[in-house]
């Protein structure tokens, strides 16, 4: 039937009311907000940063060969294989040996292989052998070695990255990968740029070790912030990787901006147990490679909490702090390609986009009326309720609008006018053969249901996979196209033919013009 039972009106305006309240949020003022929900702009419309950053492996690589020194050499000794000139070389591990086939056959084996682990899982090497001469080998990571321990870092540097963009309070920040080894950053709205460019270009390795003159591990010499230098030693006493929490804090007795922060339960028995061992001596707390700060031990600490002080502002201690509680960088990152995007250019693009928007909708507005007279201004009518339901949506979801979304939003006017069109266009055809008005309303919206349903829903699946697949600005169109879809539905066979029933149940024959 073209009429609605009351209780279905009363559900239809509920769920329009309900969803425009949505929308009326995007215009409370700051002092004094509702619902903290709003539709969110993006990079292109309200400005801010872009960048692309890129991985540096090699140092991960050197480590993990570094790693493999150990096991290769037991797996010689074990099997009473000769070796001599063996040498660590930044991404290699050159010896010689007498007995290579033997050697060869034990490195290949696929039972209990410690050095290559991924034979037995995946039948691929982690390491491979090249000769150099007939007793002299070269030992490497093979392609899918070093795809691994790449894609693992870029894995790592991502979720990194994302931690440390999410506690400086970056709204709606993109990122995303880009091929084999680039991170890509948006940052809507960033206002201080230079300090996410500092924070990222940290890769926060902390650890802590003693000071001291004799070490059987060696020494290092660092130079400590106020030009001090040291001699520490290479053992390293406590890594980052014990750290649990840090808090940018204040010291009771100088005031001065500290870094707090606690260990898990294997650091305070490594910390605990190293301060205990070592009251007296000066322990080095060092950030890559630099050293922060370098206290005495005066008691042992056992408690599992700590203090780094140095002459920090309070900002360079929230940010330390920020940057030991996300974890370090498994590699370092560099920028290699850096945007920014100025608030008048998206001003501009706000302006342009709406403007294109008033035409369109002016000229639909004009074309529907002339077109089908009272019946183009209901289509009008749920055409900007159309409008209202879809950034209410847009706004309950706190999705970002883009330059895209806004073509979007375009698209979807020009998509709901469609449907309009196509069901009037059909009512005219049964009104030429039907002898009753509402019966051919009635028809004419059964028929169109299905050339109208096929039309949207053909569009819609090719939103979902734009944005299953698409990034970026594809999927702030995606997400627009996809929304507008529905609110067209809804606002045609539901608003557009409710309002349709009143007119037609209250008219007489023949004065119905369509």
């Amino acid at each position: 039937m073209l009429n609605f039972s009351k209780i279905n009106v009363f559900i239809i305006y509920l769920i329009f009311l309900a969803v425009s309240f949505f929308s009326l949020l995007n215009f409370q003022s700051k002092d004094n907000l509702l619902i903290e929900k709003k539709v969110n702009l993006g990079l292109d419309l309200q400005g801010g940063s872009y960048l692309l950053l890129e991985i540096d492996s090699n140092p991960l690589i050197k480590d993990r060969i570094q790693s493999k020194v150990i096991p290769i050499k037991k797996l010689l000794n074990e099997n009473n294989l000769k070796y001599s000139n063996f040498e660590i070389n930044e991404k290699t591990i050159v010896f010689s040996i007498d007995d290579l086939e033997k050697f060869k056959f034990k490195f290949f084996s696929k039972k209990d292989n410690l050095l290559n682990p991924y034979i037995v899982n995946y039948n691929s090497f982690e390491l491979d052998i090249k000769e150099l001469d007939k007793d002299k080998i070269e030992i490497s990571f093979s392609k899918y070695g070093l795809l691994t321990i790449n894609n693992s870092a870029l894995k790592q540097s991502i979720e990194i990255v994302r931690r440390r963009i999410d506690d400086v309070g970056t709204k709606e920040p993109t990122i995303l990968q880009r091929g084999e080894k680039r991170i890509l950053v948006e940052l809507p709205g960033l206002k201080d740029p230079e300090r996410i460019k500092n924070l990222l270009g940290k890769t926060a390795q902390l650890n802590f070790r003693l000071v001291s003159e004799n070490e059987e591990f060696g020494i290092d010499k660092l130079v400590t912030p106020i030009g001090e230098e040291l001699n520490v030693s290479k053992r390293v006493i406590m890594s980052g990787e014990n750290l649990i929490d840090a808090q940018p804090n204040f010291n009771n007795q100088s005031n001065q901006p500290t870094v707090s922060f606690t260990l898990d339960r294997l650091g305070a028995q490594k910390f605990g147990r190293a301060t205990t061992d070592n009251v007296g001596k000066r322990l080095a707390i060092i950030l890559d490679g630099k050293i922060v700060s370098a206290p005495s031990i005066n008691e042992p600490i056992t408690s599992g909490n700590g203090m780094i002080s140095g002459n920090f502002s309070f900002q360079e201690a929230t940010d330390l702090a920020l940057l030991l509680r996300s974890g370090a960088l498994p590699t370092p990152l560099s920028i290699v390609e850096e945007r920014t995007v100025g608030p008048d250019l998206g001003e501009d693009s706000i302006r342009s986009g709406i403007i294109s928007l008033i035409i369109g909708f002016t000229l639909v507005i004009l074309f529907m009326i002339f077109k089908y007279k009272i019946f183009g201004l209901i289509a009008n009518l749920t055409l900007i309720a159309n409008l209202v339901m879809l950034i209410g949506i847009l706004t309950l979801l706190e999705a970002t609008l883009t330059l895209p979304g806004i073509a979007g939003i375009i698209l979807t006017v020009g998509m709901a006018v469609d449907a309009n069109v196509l069901i009037f266009e059909r009512i005219k055809e049964e009104l030429k053969t039907e002898k009753s008005i509402i019966h051919a309303f009635d028809i004419g919206y059964s028929k169109a249901k299905i050339t109208v349903l096929d039309a949207n829903i053909t569009t819609l699946i090719a939103a979902i996979i734009l944005f299953s697949f698409g990034s970026g600005p594809v999927k702030g169109f995606a997400i627009t196209l996809g929304i507008g879809i529905i609110t067209t539905l809804f606002s045609a066979y539901f608003l557009a033919r409710h309002l349709t029933s009143l007119i037609v149940l209250n008219k007489k024959e023949g004065e119905i013009n369509l």
